[in-house]
């Protein structure tokens, strides 16, 4: 009999000890998953999607009347599990639904730094032999130089210019690094090649290629594409912009993508006059204003991340000409601790299947449409598999679009 409870005692502690585990990983998980602020569309009941069931200690089931009814009005939200375990606190505002068109028509995007980048290191030959006067000095592949001897550079050519005229004398580079700016002094070396003075750098200051555009805005005319940042090709740094256009472009042909051989659109621009201005390249796309009209789809009403689920859906893209198509996807994962990887996203239609293999490089910013709803943009493929890439909320493309304008004051 002892040697029965004894058994039955430690098959009690054991399931008790899983329980324990199993609400302590649901804390972790949900606290993940979860984001920080939840967006509620006024006169509408809240909707936090969690896998395990939650609960709340200063609210019922639903949000008091009074509160949904306006927006701009906030609450402060302490979820739990039924085991009374703290998940995390949570900011609900309640808005205004926002009505973007969803595009997935292919642009050209032609971008000019913000200084220049230094793309690469370049031994001198000299007299003395090879020597890389800036690498000495502790400048770095990735840096933005943004002044030489106090002049502004935007241009490769002021780069050469300016330290070839300055002869033997050291030139003052002011640079920025990892968003810090920086300055360092280089005395240029004398190459025995062209008798030029030089520091030894590549650098590069534009950049142009083709993605899409996920949405307009019908009430200013501002849009949103690509869904990343456009980044320097040599460093994968986000590139510092200065000025950027978009033009209209066709798509002529299409690199099917293959595991391990991630396929490509291509296509070329169709005229040299802009159609738009580029204001904004950040981590979660390119921004701007448009000043052509495009052929427009409807307006439609945005998801907030919260009402994202996993199932059906379809984007919109473009693999041939100028007008996007409309095809079949499933969001197979949806999460808030990235604020660029929030989807998995597979291709599921046929034909888009046989075109392009699944998502391709320049698909990125393809609209995905969801119960009626802009939720976001496609952003990248999986290498190692075509038909399944990375999306982004939208919600968090708008974010990013608007604190760049509340960062703007008048003077």
């Amino acid at each position: 009999m002892k040697k029965i409870l004894s058994k039955l005692t430690k098959a009690l502690c054991f399931c008790l000890s899983a329980a324990v585990g199993i609400i302590g990983f649901a804390g972790i998980y949900e606290q993940a998953n979860i984001p920080d602020k939840i967006y509620i569309p006024q006169g509408n009941e809240i909707s936090i999607k969690s896998v395990f069931p939650l609960k709340t200690d200063n609210i019922g089931a639903k949000l008091p009347t009074d509160l949904v009814s306006k927006s701009g009005n906030f609450l402060n939200m302490n979820l739990m599990t039924f085991a009374n375990t703290k998940v995390k606190d949570v900011n609900v505002e309640i808005v205004e639904r926002k009505l973007l068109i969803p595009s997935g028509k292919p642009f050209g995007i032609k971008m000019f730094t913000d200084g220049v980048v230094v793309v690469g290191m370049s031994n001198i030959y000299t007299k003395d032999g090879m020597v890389n006067p800036a690498k000495d000095a502790g400048l770095k592949t990735g840096d933005i130089i943004t002044a030489i001897n106090g002049q502004k550079i935007l241009l490769n050519e002021q780069v050469e210019k300016v330290i070839s005229n300055n002869g033997n004398k050291p030139v003052h580079i002011d640079f920025i690094r990892n968003g810090e700016k920086n300055s360092l002094n280089i005395s240029p070396a004398l190459s025995h090649d062209d008798n030029s003075y030089k520091i030894g750098i590549w650098v590069r200051d534009s950049s142009a290629g083709i993605g899409t555009l996920t949405y307009i805005n019908p009430d200013d005319n501002t849009f949103g594409g690509l869904g990343h940042g456009v980044c320097d090709i040599d460093t994968e740094q986000i590139m510092p912009l200065y000025s950027g256009e978009i033009a209209d472009v066709v798509i002529t042909g299409v690199k099917k993508g293959t595991a391990g051989s991630p396929g490509e659109l291509k296509g070329m621009f169709l005229s040299q006059n802009n159609c738009g201005n580029v204001k904004q390249n950040c981590e979660t796309g390119v921004y701007g204003e448009i000043s052509k009209k495009f052929t427009q789809n409807s307006a439609l009403p945005i998801a907030f991340n919260n009402e994202i689920h996993t199932g059906k859906a379809k984007i919109l893209t473009t693999v041939s000409g100028s007008e996007p198509n409309e095809y079949d996807v499933i969001i197979e994962k949806v999460s808030n601790s990235n604020s660029t990887k929030n989807m998995i996203v597979k291709v599921t239609d046929p034909e888009l299947l046989e075109k392009s293999g699944g998502i391709v490089q320049g698909m990125s910013g393809s609209p995905i449409i969801q119960d009626g709803k802009l939720i976001g943009a496609v952003t990248h493929v999986f290498v190692n598999d075509p038909t399944r890439g990375y999306g982004i909320f939208i919600e968090n493309m708008l974010n990013s679009q608007n604190e760049d304008k509340s960062d703007k004051t008048a003077a």
